[in-house]
C-alpha cells in the first residue's frame, strides 16, 4: 500500500534566522540552501523580502541558485510585503508565496486592532494577489492554535477559495498539546467544505518542549505539510526540528501513513554546517545529530549493541550521515580534490581567485593538524566569510602569554578602518587579556553575552571553535571564529562579533514573530 507524500518545509533561513545572534549572509543562505536542496528538501523558505535590503538579495540569491526545490518568501498580508515577495523569488524555477495574518482575539485586538471581518476581507485580498504572482500561495493563520474554530473555519474557506493551496495553522507561541493540536486539524479539515483542494500545514514552537510532538499527531489527523528547522533553531524555544521530524516518520513507518523524499544521509552534514554558520552549538545528546546520538557507555548497552545492534539502537547511524565524513585530505592533497571535497559540502567558487583562497587557507590548516576533516573545511568557509565583512576590524598580529605566577597578558595588533592600532592587557586569562586589549582600543560599549568553546574534530591537534555572543543597543549578534591555538580563535571570533555590529546595525524585521 502507498503512502501518501509528507511535505518538508524547512525555515532555517527564515524563522530558524529569528534566533537572537543568528543572522546570516546572503552567501551563507545559499551554502545551506544547496545543502536542504541536496537533502530533497520540498520548500525552502528563504526569508522574509521586505524587511530589509539585506533580506531581499538573501531570498533572491537563493531562488537564482536553486533549481529542485520551491523557494519561499514571507509576507505579511499586505500589499507591499506580497510585490517585494514576488520580485525576490522571480528567478526561482519553483516558486512560492507565503503570506499570513493574526487570527486569534488577542492578536486581532491588541496587536492589529482589527475586527474579524477586517481580517477576512485582508487575508482574501492578500491571497488573490500573490496568486497574480505565483499558483504557489500558502496562507497562515498566525497564532492559529488559539483561534475561534468557527472564525478559523470561515477563514480557512474563504483562504482556499481565494486561492490558497496551503494552509497553515501554526502553534505560534508553543501553546499546543499534541491530542489536542492534532485533533484541532481533524475536526478543521472535515468542517470546511474545501479542505480537499489544500494541503494542511503544522509550524509548531518548542516553548512546551513540544513542537515534533504537536507536529506529528497533527499528520495523524490529516496534515500533510510540516515546517521545521535544522536543529530545531528558531526564536525562543526554537522550532520543530527538521531531523527529528524525518526519522520519526521513517523509524516508525509501522505507524505513520506518510512518507517523505528526505535523502537523511546528508542531515548530519546540513546540521554541522548550520551549527557553523550560526553559531549555535549543538548538545551532545541532541537526537539524531547530538555528539551522543549513537553513543553508548553503559556496560549493558555496549553489550548488547555489540550483540546484536538493534537492541538498544532503532536506527543506524549512517543512514542520517554519521559515518559519511571520511578522513579524506591532508597536506599532501591537491587544488582538485580539495574543490570535489568543498563541493560535497554545498561549496561552490564563483572564481578561480576564491577558489585559490580556500586552497591556500585549506594548505595552512594542513600544516598545523595532520589530518582534515569536512568540519575542518566548513570552519574555514566560514572564516572566510568573516574576513570578506565590510570590516571595521582585522586582526594583524597576536601575542598572548600565559605563566604560572603571572598575570596573564596579551598584546593585540589590529587594523581599525585600515589604520594599525596597538594594544596591551592584563587579564585573569590569556583569552580576558585579549578582549581586554582590544576593546582599550576598539570601545565597541558591547556587552559580551556567552563565550563558548568546541572542538571541531577529535584529538588535541583539533580546531578550536569559539563563538561569543555580542549585545549593543538590542542588537544581538553572533561572532564565531576557529583556529588551532584557542585563544587566536578567541580574537578572531570577537573581532568577528564587532564587524557583524557594524554591518548589521540597521537590520531589523518589520515583523519579528512571523509565524
Amino acid at each position: 500500500m502507498s503512502k501518501e507524500k509528507l511535505v518538508i518545509f524547512d525555515t532555517t533561513l527564515r524563522d530558524g534566522e529569528q534566533s537572537p545572534g543568528a543572522s546570516m549572509t546572503r552567501d551563507e543562505k545559499v551554502r545551506i540552501a544547496r545543502m536542504l536542496e541536496k537533502m530533497r528538501v520540498d520548500v525552502i523558505e528563504a526569508g522574509f523580502a521586505i524587511a530589509s535590503p539585506g533580506d531581499f538579495e538573501a531570498v533572491q540569491a537563493v531562488a537564482k541558485a536553486i533549481k529542485e526545490s520551491t523557494v519561499c518568501s514571507l509576507a505579511r498580508a499586505v500589499d507591499a510585503d506580497i510585490d517585494r515577495a514576488a520580485e525576490a523569488i522571480k528567478p526561482a524555477a519553483r516558486s512560492r508565496i507565503h503570506t499570513f495574518i493574526a487570527t486569534s482575539p488577542v492578536h486581532m485586538q491588541y496587536k492589529l486592532k482589527m475586527q474579524p471581518e477586517q481580517v477576512l476581507e485582508q487575508l482574501i485580498h492578500a491571497v488573490k494577489r500573490a496568486r497574480n504572482y505565483t499558483d504557489d500561495v500558502e496562507f497562515s493563520l498566525e497564532d492559529g492554535s488559539r483561534s475561534e474554530f468557527d472564525f478559523m473555519c470561515r477563514v480557512t474557506e474563504a483562504a482556499i477559495a481565494a486561492g490558497a493551496t496551503t494552509i497553515n495553522v501554526p502553534d505560534t507561541v508553543g501553546y499546543g498539546e499534541p491530542a489536542e493540536y492534532g485533533a484541532m486539524f481533524k475536526r478543521l479539515i472535515e468542517a470546511v467544505p474545501n479542505s480537499d483542494k489544500a494541503i494542511f500545514s503544522t509550524h509548531c514552537h518548542n516553548d512546551l518542549g513540544l513542537a515534533v510532538a504537536n507536529s506529528l499527531s497533527a499528520v495523524m489527523n490529516g496534515v500533510r505539510q510540516i515546517e521545521c528547522t535544522i536543529n530545531g533553531l528558531g526564536e525562543r524555544a526554537g522550532n520543530a526540528s527538521l531531523e527529528e521530524v524525518v526519522m520519526a516518520v521513517r523509524t516508525r513507518k509501522d505507524v505513520f501513513p506518510v512518507e517523505t523524499d528526505i535523502v537523511t544521509e546528508h542531515i548530519v552534514p546540513t546540521s554541522r554546517l548550520v551549527s557553523t554558520i550560526t553559531g549555535f552549538p549543538v548538545q551532545p545528546n541532541k537526537a539524531i545529530v547530538g555528539a551522543n546520538a549513537f553513543a553508548h557507555e553503559s556496560g549493558i548497552h555496549q553489550d548488547g549493541v555489540l550483540k546484536h545492534r538493534e537492541t538498544y539502537e532503532i536506527m543506524r547511524a549512517e543512514d542520517v550521515g554519521w559515518n559519511t565524513n571520511k578522513i579524506v585530505l591532508g597536506k599532501h592533497s591537491g587544488r582538485a580534490a580539495v574543490k570535489a571535497r568543498f563541493e560535497a559540502l554545498g561549496v561552490s567558487f564563483d572564481t578561480q581567485d576564491a577558489l585559490n583562497e580556500a586552497f591556500a587557507r585549506f594548505k595552512e590548516l594542513a600544516d598545523k593538524k595532520h589530518e582534515i576533516f569536512d568540519e575542518d573545511l566548513q570552519a574555514l568557509v566560514s572564516d572566510s566569510a568573516a574576513d570578506n565583512l565590510a570590516e571595521r576590524f582585522k586582526l594583524i598580529d597576536l601575542e598572548a602569554l600565559s605563566k604560572s605566577g603571572q598575570k596573564p597578558t596579551a598584546k593585540v595588533h589590529i587594523s581599525i578602518d585600515g589604520q594599525a592600532v596597538e594594544s596591551e592587557a592584563e587579564g585573569g586569562g590569556p583569552v580576558d587579556a585579549a578582549y581586554k586589549a582590544i576593546e582599550a582600543v576598539a570601545k565597541s560599549n558591547a556587552d559580551l553575552l556567552l563565550y563558548s568553546v568546541n572542538n571541531i574534530t577529535q584529538g588535541t591537534d583539533s580546531q578550536g571553535e569559539v563563538t561569543v555572543r555580542l549585545e549593543r543597543n538590542g542588537h544581538i549578534v553572533n561572532g564565531v571564529g576557529s583556529d588551532t591555538d584557542i585563544v587566536a580563535a578567541s580574537v578572531k571570533s570577537y573581532l568577528h562579533a564587532l564587524n557583524l555590529l557594524e554591518s548589521r546595525r540597521e537590520r531589523s524585521h518589520p515583523q519579528r514573530d512571523g509565524v
